[in-house]
């Protein structure tokens, strides 16, 4: 059973990931990178990150908030 500070830390997690999805800082900039434009490859670069974290959660954490907290 995951410990308090493990499911507090991927709930932190998944709410980073939340909170940076939409790219606010990014709405006003024009620039373009490789014939793109930069918040499109925030985009691609987060959904990459959130893969990541979430194969990670698969197979670390996938029983958190499943049965209460251990002692």
């Amino acid at each position: 059973m995951p410990t308090r500070t493990a499911s507090v830390a991927w709930g932190a997690a998944f709410l980073l990931l939340a909170a940076l999805s939409i790219p606010w800082f990014l709405w006003n900039d024009s620039t373009v990178v490789a014939g793109f434009p930069v918040w499109l490859w925030w985009h691609i670069g987060w959904m990459v990150l959130a893969s990541i974290v979430f194969a990670v959660f698969t197979q670390r954490g996938w029983g958190v908030w499943m049965g209460g907290w251990s002692a």
